[in-house]
């Protein structure tokens, strides 16, 4: 597992706030914001985008996620998300998925709990090397 400092770890947090103020919540006024370090040093984030057709609602990875890309790419290194009362979240199972494509098992979350890996919050992943044809 890879070292990250509390330095970053605040940053993170602070970047994933900030997201979180931006959160269009309308329906559910449950603001949620996401920030995650790159493999690059980059930081990107993302707050949710609720819709009248629920259903459609953007979580606050899907904006960090489509941030990753649009900045270039990379693998998530580390990963916090938190609600409007700034407390750490825990990914839902999409997000969880979303989150395990781009950053993979060692990708470590602050959970409520404590730092975890990637492979702990979500054991057993299915990925991109279960599509590989043999």
């Amino acid at each position: 597992m890879a070292d990250i400092d509390d330095a970053v770890w605040r940053e993170l947090r602070s970047e994933a706030v900030e997201a979180m103020r931006h959160a269009y919540v309308p329906y559910s006024r449950y603001p949620v914001g996401a920030a995650a370090l790159v493999d690059d040093g980059r930081t990107v984030s993302g707050c949710n985008v609720e819709n009248a057709a629920y259903g459609v609602t953007l979580c606050a990875e899907c904006g960090l996620v489509s941030d990753l890309h649009r900045s270039g790419g990379g693998r998530l290194v580390a990963f916090v998300c938190v609600d409007g009362d700034e407390t750490p979240l825990v990914p839902c199972g999409r997000c969880r998925q979303l989150l395990w494509e781009n950053g993979g098992p060692d990708l470590l979350l602050a959970m409520p709990s404590g730092v975890r890996p990637m492979s702990e919050v979500l054991p057993e992943a299915f990925g991109p090397d279960h599509l590989q044809r043999p």
